[in-house]
C-alpha cells in the first residue's frame, strides 16, 4: 500500500492530481513545496521504481531492500538514509513489538518504508497537517516528526513494561516456579528495544551535525533538540529498568536457594528421625549366636522403647531448631 501527498507552504495540496509515485516524479515541485510518500510493506518492485524515478545511489536502493537493520544514518549523494526502529508493547503477551522505518529525503521528497506489522506512526499525516509551520521547513521535517513519534512511543512501552515489573516485584515472594521465566522473557524484551534506542542517539546526534552543515532552520534544529532530550530520557529508563530486572533475579535466585535450604533441612531432619529405629533394627537383626539381647524377656519392648524414644528426641530437637 502507497501513501502519496504534496504539500504546499505547509498545506495539504487539495487539487493534487498524483495518486502515484510516478506520477508525482512527472510535478514540478517548487521550493514551496514537500512531497510525502509512505509504502507499508513495499515490494521489492516498489523499491527498484522508486530508485528509478529518484535516480538513488545504487547502494542504497540495496540498503532499502533490506530490513532487520538497527537505526542507522548513511548519506549517498544529495540522498539522506535514516533507519528508525519504532515499538509498541503487547501487554498481555509482554512482548515488544519493534516496526523497522526507512526514511529517504531527497530534493524536496521524504519517503517512508515501513517494513513490519503497523504500529502506531501515522500513515494519514494529520501528525503534519496540525502543524503546517512545520513542513515550511522543509522534507526534513517530516523526518523530525517521525523521529518524535518513535521516540515519545518508546514511553509507552516502558510504562507497560514497569507496569509488568511491578507485578513481578510482587510475584517473587509468592514462589512461583514461572516468575524466573517471565523476568528472563521480559528482560529479553527490553534488551531488543535498547537495540532500537541505543543507536538513534548517533543517528540524532548526525542529524544535528549534518543540519547545521547544510544550513537548515534553527527552528527545525530546534525541534530535533528537543526529541534528543526525550531519547535521552527514554536511554536513561531502559537502562534503570534492565538494572531492576537483574536485581529482582538476583533476588529471586536468593530466594529459591533459601527456599531449597529450608527443604533439606527438612528432608535431613526425617532421614536422621528415620535413622535411630533403622539403626536399632538393622543391630538387633544381624541374627548372630551370641546376642544376649535376644534371649532377655524385655529385649522386644526394650528394642521399640528405644526407637520411639530417639525418634521423638530428634524431633523435638529439630523442632525447636526449627527444621521441622
Amino acid at each position: 500500500m502507497r501513501h502519496v501527498a504534496v504539500f504546499e507552504d505547509g498545506h495539504p495540496v487539495d487539487d493534487a492530481t498524483a495518486t502515484t509515485p510516478a506520477e508525482l516524479a512527472r510535478e514540478d515541485l517548487s521550493p514551496h513545496h514537500v512531497a510525502v510518500v509512505a509504502y507499508d510493506r513495499p515490494t521489492r518492485a516498489d523499491v527498484l521504481e522508486l530508485g528509478e524515478l529518484l535516480d538513488l545511489h545504487p547502494l542504497l536502493v540495496e540498503d532499502l531492500l533490506h530490513g532487520s537493520q538497527r537505526p542507522k544514518l548513511e548519506r549517498y549523494g544529495d540522498a539522506l538514509f535514516v533507519v528508525l526502529r519504532s515499538a509498541a508493547y503487547l501487554d498481555d503477551d509482554e512482548d515488544v513489538d519493534l516496526d523497522e522505518l526507512h526514511v529517504v529525503i531527497q530534493g524536496r521528497w521524504a519517503v517512508v518504508l515501513r517494513q513490519g506489522d503497523p504500529t502506531d506512526i501515522d500513515w494519514d499525516f494529520s501528525a503534519l497537517e496540525q502543524d503546517p509551520t512545520l513542513l515550511t521547513l522543509g522534507p526534513e521535517a517530516v523526518l523530525y516528526t517521525l523521529i518524535d513519534q518513535v521516540v515519545d512511543g518508546y514511553f509507552g512501552v516502558l510504562d507497560g513494561v514497569s507496569t509488568d515489573i511491578e507485578e513481578i516485584e510482587r510475584e517473587v515472594f509468592s514462589g512461583d516456579a514461572a516468575v524466573p521465566q517471565r523476568i528472563y522473557r521480559l528482560s529479553r524484551e527490553v534488551v531488543d528495544l535498547q537495540h532500537a534506542t541505543a543507536p538513534l542517539v548517533s543517528v540524532v546526534e548526525a542529524l544535528r551535525a549534518g543540519f547545521l552543515k547544510y544550513g537548515t532552520t534553527d527552528e527545525l534544529q530546534t525541534y530535533l533538540q528537543d526529541a534528543a532530550d526525550h531519547l535521552a530520557r527514554v536511554n536513561s529508563r531502559v537502562t534503570e529498568i534492565r538494572e531492576v530486572l537483574g536485581q529482582i533475579l538476583t533476588v529471586n535466585a536468593t530466594l529459591v536457594g533459601q527456599r531449597q535450604n529450608e527443604d533439606m533441612k527438612t528432608i535431613s531432619a526425617w532421614a536422621a528421625i528415620l535413622f535411630a529405629p533403622t539403626l536399632i533394627g538393622a543391630i538387633y537383626g544381624m541374627n548372630f549366636d551370641h546376642m544376649p539381647e535376644l534371649h532377655w524377656q524385655y529385649g522386644y519392648p526394650l528394642a521399640l522403647a528405644a526407637m520411639v524414644a530417639l525418634g521423638a528426641g530428634l524431633y523435638v530437637v529439630f523442632k525447636r531448631n526449627r527444621w521441622l
